[in-house]
């Protein structure tokens, strides 16, 4: 883990950076070319590798210096949040309010809280306004649509069966939903809406892992009682969800993000709530256990036995390379000791998965994952390194380099 964060930390702030942003704007910031997901979330996942990087001391700085890399990564992180619209009133250059918009807002803050030190008093303004903004936005609202986003809907399908969008879970929006409120709560403690937002941290959490064994269940988590609260759900009972329409093992794993709570509430010392671990062991179960049919003839599970190959039962159309989306997931697991009862463990799965993910790696000195585009098609794809890097080493720092494991969960 600190062999992939800092290779993909040092090639995001030292070639990427340097090649991206050439000058500063009139104004004292950079120009990020746009209000898009390619010129607002690849920055924000940036400046999440580098912070991370740096203040854990997992920065290598062999390309770069520790001081320039630490002002490149605060010239991200303050021009991102002075461009949020909570703070921008220009509507050429604001970002913010769009589907994925609290994704990139979590990122902005969540780099903006490790690197606070470094940040002056109208960044820290910018960002509280920003991070706000966003968990307003989606703080109420159930069974269809998040208020203010039309066609952003809770789930997949409706508690008597009705699919609203076929092959399409809602799970990895209402996960990254769920982030930006989980740090809203956390990182300012002090705001009058913070209880508003904790409590819709864990209904987004539910609703991202909620299956149709939920809704006739006893379970009550966090104060809510699946079976009545919830309008839908977004998995199947056996632990697979549907994405760009198929049985899509990427977006499986994005249930990371649910796990990344675990370090956002230890980093304030505090409990993260017990809904973002729910259906976790149902889901991975899936991983390691489900038989699938294979082409040429007998059956697979999605993760290969005794191998760091992964089969998508019916395809994947993001390339071909992906073994660390799979190994932080299992390393996450193993750490939130949510695969009890699956052989192999979780464990296993990490170094076989983030092995191949090292090889993948040592073919470049810069510290990047990727060669030719076919890997992985996503124009963003360095960037995702890194910010799951960032994230799953953070949660491995508070587990082994902290008075206590701090990571709890209530």
């Amino acid at each position: 883990m600190t062999a992939i964060l800092a290779g993909s930390s040092r090639y995001l702030i030292g070639p990427w950076y340097a090649t991206t942003y050439t000058y500063y704007l009139p104004d004292g910031y950079i120009d990020l070319k746009g209000t898009d997901e390619r010129a607002v979330r690849l920055p924000a996942m940036a400046a999440v590798a580098a912070a991370a990087a740096l203040v854990t001391g997992t920065y290598d700085p062999r390309t770069l210096s520790v001081p320039n890399a630490t002002v490149r990564t605060r010239n991200l992180i303050r021009t991102l949040a002075a461009r949020h619209r909570a703070t921008n009133t220009n509507s050429t250059t604001r970002w913010g309010g769009t589907w994925q918009s609290a994704l990139w807002a979590y990122y902005t803050a969540l780099a903006g809280w490790l690197l606070t030190d470094h940040l002056d008093a109208v960044t820290h303004g910018h960002l509280a306004a920003m991070l706000a903004w966003e968990a307003d936005r989606l703080a109420t609202g159930n069974a269809v649509h998040l208020v203010g986003t039309a066609g952003n809907q809770l789930y997949m399908t409706r508690r008597d069966g009705t699919v609203v969008t076929p092959g399409d879970s809602k799970a990895e929006e209402d996960n990254w939903s769920a982030a930006a409120l989980s740090l809203a709560a956390v990182m300012l403690p002090g705001h009058p809406n913070v209880t508003r937002w904790a409590r819709r941290n864990v209904e987004l959490l539910l609703a991202a892992a909620a299956c149709p064994a939920d809704l006739t269940g006893t379970a009550t988590i966090n104060g809510i009682r699946l079976s009545s609260w919830l309008q839908g759900t977004n998995i199947a009972d056996d632990g697979t969800l549907q994405n760009h329409s198929r049985l899509h093992p990427l977006y499986m794993v994005s249930f990371d993000q649910s796990l990344y709570q675990g370090f956002v509430y230890g980093l304030a010392n505090r409990a993260a709530p017990r809904a973002a671990l729910h259906n976790i062991t149902r889901t991975y179960r899936a991983l390691v256990n489900k038989p699938f049919p294979l082409p040429s003839g007998g059956t697979s599970p999605i993760y290969r036995p005794n191998s760091a190959e992964i089969y998508y039962p019916e395809g994947n159309d993001w390339g071909t390379h992906f073994p660390f989306y799979f190994g932080s997931f299992d390393l996450l697991v193993s750490l939130t000791g949510q695969d009890a009862g699956i052989s192999p463990s979780a464990a296993t799965w990490e170094q076989r998965h983030n092995d191949a993910q090292l090889a993948l790696m040592t073919r470049f000195s810069d510290g990047r994952t990727y060669g030719a585009s076919s890997e992985n098609t996503y124009y963003g794809r360095e960037h995702r390194i890194g910010a799951m890097a960032a994230q799953t080493y953070l949660t491995l720092f508070l587990a082994r380099n902290s008075t206590g494991n701090r990571l709890r969960w209530e």
